[in-house]
């Protein structure tokens, strides 16, 4: 993984020069994606280049995951920002007239998008790109909020999957605390990723790493799963699909 660390400090470094922007810009949870990202960034650019915005809400956001990204913001030396959204999530309440509180789907988006906004916001106001903090396994299964956490300028760890992320984690020194959380988007109370996908992550890898090569059979039989599991996994990534590629023009 050490290999993998350099290559993705590097397309880090190319992609703010390119762009000629002044560094960038992470929203970090206190989850184990965003803090790779973050720490990637701070080594590709130097802590003064990059800007952190912790942006709890406060129905879904927990003390410990606010405290985490206070702590990692710290030990890494960057800038970084507090960013309740709480008051601007009540006012989408009280001007939405289809707004409904037991909703999760569309009101967890709604709480993702507006962090987009606000990431948006010092990244245009500061010449800063917004590093993305999706990874492989979670872009293959359309498993993020369209123009939410998925609305990026590059994606410093898109290209691994969950399980390599982690491996990564270890090797880059996150502390335990964040590398052995349940991950969750922390779209809502009790969210948990792998209770929305059904699947460990380290199922779905083994899983995403042999579709197309082995038939659905032979994956089953491999990882001790229904044949039906894989089925599952092959139709989500077709019906998500489309989140990953520009809208279509007539």
């Amino acid at each position: 993984m050490y290999m993998q660390a350099k290559r993705i400090e590097s397309f880090v470094r190319n992609k703010v020069g390119e762009a000629k922007a002044r560094g960038v810009v992470v929203g970090i949870s206190g989850g184990i994606d965003s803090a790779v990202v973050a720490t990637l960034c701070t080594r590709a650019l130097g802590r003064k280049r990059v800007t952190a915005l912790i942006m709890p809400e406060s129905e879904t956001t927990g003390e410990k995951d606010l405290k985490d990204a206070v702590r990692l913001a710290k030990r890494l030396g960057v800038k970084y920002y507090i960013i309740d959204f709480s008051q601007v999530y009540k006012e989408f309440k009280t001007i939405l007239p289809t707004f409904a509180e037991g909703a999760r789907i569309p009101n967890g988006n709604l709480r993702a998008r507006i962090r987009m906004c606000i990431l948006y916001y010092f990244s245009n106001s500061r010449n800063l790109l917004v590093a993305g903090t999706g990874n492989k396994s979670e872009l293959k299964m359309g498993y993020f909020t369209r123009y939410g956490d998925g609305g990026v300028d590059f994606l410093p760890i898109g290209g691994l999957y969950k399980t390599e992320v982690r491996k990564l984690a270890e090797e880059i020194g996150i502390h335990r605390e964040i590398t052995r959380k349940k991950p969750s988007p922390g779209l809502w109370e009790g969210q948990t990723a792998e209770g929305e996908l059904g699947v460990s992550y380290s199922k779905l890898d083994h899983i995403l790493m042999r579709i197309g090569k082995k038939s659905d059979r032979n994956i089953a039989r491999g990882l001790g799963l229904k044949e039906s599991s894989i089925r599952k996994v092959r139709k989500r990534i077709k019906l998500m699909k489309f989140k990953c590629e520009m809208p279509e023009i007539a």
